[in-house]
C-alpha cells in the first residue's frame, strides 16, 4: 500500500472524528441534528461526554498520521490501528444491536457503517502488513 494513501486515510479519519467529537462536546444538539438524529434534551449532557470519547479516537488517528509522516516504526502506527479498531468495533457492535432492538433510530447505522468500514480497512491492513510494506 502506498504511504500517501495510508497518510490520507489517517488524516481523513482523524479529522472527521476530531471535528465530530469537538462538535458533540460543544454543541451536542446541533451536531445530532446535522447528523439527522433526534435526541431528548436530557440526553445531551451524555452526548457531550460521548463527544470526548470520539475526540480521543480522532486524536489517536491524527497521531497515527504524524507517525506516518515522520516515517516512524511501523509497529507504532500498527498499535494505533489496533487500539482504534477495538474502539470502533465496540461502537459499531453496540449501535447495530441498539438499532436492531429499537433503542436507537436507524440513522445511527451511518455511524456503525463508518466505524465498521474503518475496522475492516485497518484489520485487512494489519493482516496484509500494509504499514510495514508502505512505500
Amino acid at each position: 500500500m502506498k504511504r500517501s494513501l495510508l497518510l490520507a486515510y489517517q488524516w481523513a479519519t482523524g479529522l472527521s472524528d476530531s471535528l465530530t467529537g469537538i462538535l458533540l462536546y460543544v454543541a451536542p444538539g446541533a451536531t445530532l441534528r446535522m447528523m439527522g438524529i433526534q435526541a431528548p434534551a436530557d440526553a445531551l449532557p451524555y452526548v457531550g461526554y460521548i463527544g470526548a470519547f470520539v475526540l480521543s479516537v480522532g486524536l489517536a488517528c491524527l497521531y497515527g498520521a504524524l507517525l506516518l509522516h515522520a516515517e516512524a516504526a511501523a509497529s507504532r502506527i500498527e498499535t494505533v490501528w489496533l487500539l482504534t479498531a477495538f474502539a470502533r468495533a465496540a461502537v459499531a457492535i453496540y449501535l447495530l444491536q441498539a438499532v436492531a432492538a429499537g433503542k436507537l433510530e436507524t440513522t445511527w447505522l451511518n455511524v456503525a457503517a463508518f466505524d465498521g468500514t474503518c475496522v475492516l480497512i485497518q484489520g485487512i491492513g494489519l493482516r496484509r502488513r500494509w504499514l510495514k510494506n508502505a512505500q
